[in-house]
């Protein structure tokens, strides 16, 4: 596929098949996700790959209590409320893989080298025919010192990316794009 095309076509995906994801495609994901720029070529980032469901579900009924209980009372977060007290709602959408992209040493570059890596890795996953989606509700839980020991990430590891991959069930279309402010300097 394309890059452009890539590009324009990939979508956060939130309906997975049942369809497991394979090691073999996984790695294929990895193998590109490593191929992004970073500083001073320190490739700094380490890789958390969960393929249990029951896992993936008890995870992320924790990572819902932490978020309720992290939000507050604001009322413009009321819609994120509502469906994260549902016993039925799942923030990784039943997606049969989720993809933890860590940093491995703490310094101002790390969050972009893992972003450019978790960028890769999402269009290989769309050049491939599988779906991905970043999973920011996983977040805080991720970065609890007992989740990594449990997940046997190192403890001075930073989870940075959830990414939850699958075999897409349907392909949402395009949400309309704004037009940038665009600052022209020099000729």
């Amino acid at each position: 596929m394309d890059v452009i095309e890539a590009i324009y076509h990939r979508r956060a995906i939130r309906e997975f098949t049942d369809e497991p994801v394979g090691k073999d495609q996984i790695d294929l994901l990895i193998d590109a996700a490593v191929q992004a720029p970073n500083a001073m070529d320190r490739q700094r980032w380490a890789f958390a790959v969960l393929r249990d469901r029951a896992l993936l579900k008890r995870i992320s009924d924790e990572a819902k209590v932490l978020t309720l209980k992290m939000m507050g009372s604001a009322p413009h977060l009321s819609q994120f409320r509502e469906f994260l007290s549902s016993a039925e709602f799942s923030i990784f959408y039943n997606a049969p893989a989720l993809i933890i992209v860590c940093g491995t040493e703490d310094d101002r570059f790390v969050d972009q080298d893992c972003c450019l890596a978790a960028q890769n890795l999402m269009l290989a996953a769309h050049a491939n025919g599988l779906g991905t989606c970043w999973i920011g509700f996983a977040e805080a839980w991720l970065s609890q010192a007992e989740a990594k020991k449990e997940l046997s990430i190192p403890a001075h590891y930073r989870p940075i990316a959830p990414i939850i991959v699958g075999h897409p069930r349907v392909s949402p279309p395009a949400p309309p794009r704004h037009r940038p402010d665009i600052i022209w300097i020099g000729p």
